[in-house]
């Protein structure tokens, strides 16, 4: 089980989030965004932010960090990607969405969120999930393994909503990139939402803003 940092609502959670943080980052990534998502005492969401594990990235010049996978070719989304660092990450998300089925929280009750390269486990996982999930939020993001998702997804997840947003000016996942991926999944018939901000590879107060609305609007379809 990954280790992970764990911020819990007041009452017993209604949802449950689980938030990957991106390369080289680690799970206190997000952890202050919490408070500024504005959710109300009325919807107790509990927030679990995992650390990936180290591991050798190749385009870092094989320097080890906290990795969901590796990242061998700068052109994301090509041919040439980390399958096995994808799936193992993407089996230890299952192990964390299990832990919290063990809590008390069933898989409908539970959003996947991911920045980056955890937006790309968050999109993997998500979607091949054997049970229906609350929403998968993908952040600045891409689909890994966009070749195989059509063969390999989950038909209790075809209907999970999903949110997509990107910076305009995102210098290492562009937008040209994001809108493949999100062409990719309309055409697979998923329920998309998009929204793109006038930022790099980051967020703004606009885009947690919508986040906090868009969980909040979870939170409530899950009563």
């Amino acid at each position: 089980m990954l280790e992970t940092v764990i911020v819990e609502p007041a009452q017993a959670p209604r949802l449950s989030v689980i938030w990957l943080h991106g390369l080289g980052a680690d799970g206190h990534d997000f952890e202050g965004v919490v408070p500024m998502l504005g959710i109300p005492h009325s919807c107790p969401i509990r927030f679990v932010f995992p650390h990936a594990m180290h591991r050798s990235v190749t385009i870092n010049m094989g320097m080890r960090m906290r990795a969901w996978y590796d990242v061998l070719n700068p052109v994301l989304g090509s041919p040439e990607e980390d399958r096995q660092g994808i799936e193992e990450s993407a089996a230890l998300v299952a192990e964390l969405i299990a832990s919290e089925n063990e809590q008390g929280v069933e898989s409908e009750r539970i959003v996947l969120a991911g920045f980056s390269q955890g937006g790309a486990i968050a999109l993997h996982a998500g979607l091949r999930h054997a049970d229906r999930l609350a929403g998968i939020l993908a952040l600045s993001t891409y689909l890994p393994l966009w070749h195989t998702v059509e063969d390999e997804a989950s038909l209790a997840n075809q209907g999970t909503p999903i949110l997509y947003l990107h910076g305009l000016y995102d210098p290492l996942i562009t937008i040209a990139t994001a809108e493949r991926s999100r062409q990719k999944l309309v055409s697979l018939g998923y329920q998309l939402e998009a929204k793109d901000y006038p930022i790099p590879h980051s967020v703004s107060a606009e885009e947690i803003n919508d986040i906090g609305q868009w969980l909040i609007a979870r939170c409530n379809a899950s009563e």
